[in-house]
């Protein structure tokens, strides 16, 4: 089964450039190692939420924007061999010696892809999510996101994944359970939508907003606390 290793930090706006240079430079090295994917997405629509938002996840600072990424692999144990030679590489600290960003709030964790619709592309836009969802709601969560990701592709969308939190470390500053308030009984899910331009993207979300299979399942308790999702869109700027 697909794994997926997801990112979210905070990079000063002035190193911009600077940050897509290091990510390109990187990639080489993580490609070596087995990442068969990387992409790197620059904040262009990351709101402020009320309980949650992308910006508190990272404790991004005024001049700071939010970055969302991803490694992809064939496998868990493909990705468990790349961290163990990312490890043990000495070319990877001088990797992280040259980082443009405060590494300390950068948070990661390895996701188990559950739902995967729609083939690799070059997206043009990028909506991210992080949801908490009890860890025995996994199946119903499962085929939710899978009528979710047909929704989404019915009205324009090129690519849609949800990954369920396998390996969600503690952090020391921040973390993916910290960033959704996560509960003892609940995982993360890190997921996104790719999409060929924003333009294409905002006309589908007024269908899509409109869907009645948007709508809730007076019938059914919900599968997660939708006020403690992150959300946010995202422009890439690597897609190896």
């Amino acid at each position: 089964m697909a794994y997926i290793d997801g990112f979210v930090l905070a990079v000063p706006a002035a190193n911009k450039e600077a940050y897509r240079k290091h990510a390109v430079d990187a990639f080489p090295l993580f490609k070596e190692f087995g990442t068969t994917r990387m992409v790197e997405t620059w904040g262009a629509d990351v709101p402020d939420g009320k309980v949650t938002d992308f910006k508190g996840s990272v404790q991004a600072t005024p001049d700071e924007v939010v970055v969302f990424s991803w490694m992809e692999y064939a496998s868990k144990a493909a990705r468990d061999a790349a961290g163990q030679k990312m490890m043990s590489d000495p070319r990877m600290k001088d990797m992280g010696a040259a980082m443009p960003f405060d590494g300390k709030r950068m948070i990661y964790a390895g996701f188990e892809v559950m739902v995967d619709q729609g083939p690799r592309g070059t997206p043009g836009y990028v909506d991210g999510t992080l949801m908490p969802v009890p860890a025995a709601n996994k199946e119903a969560f499962r085929a939710w996101a899978a009528t979710m990701a047909a929704l989404f592709t019915e009205h324009g969308a090129t690519r849609v994944l949800d990954g369920w939190g396998d390996d969600v470390p503690d952090g020391k500053v921040t973390d993916f359970k910290r960033a959704v308030k996560a509960k003892d009984d609940e995982t993360v899910i890190f997921g996104w939508v790719e999409w060929p331009s924003k333009e294409v993207r905002d006309v589908a979300w007024g269908k899509i907003m409109a869907d009645p299979r948007m709508q809730p399942d007076k019938a059914h308790p919900p599968l997660f606390d939708g006020q403690r999702m992150v959300y946010g869109g995202f422009t890439p700027i690597v897609d190896l």
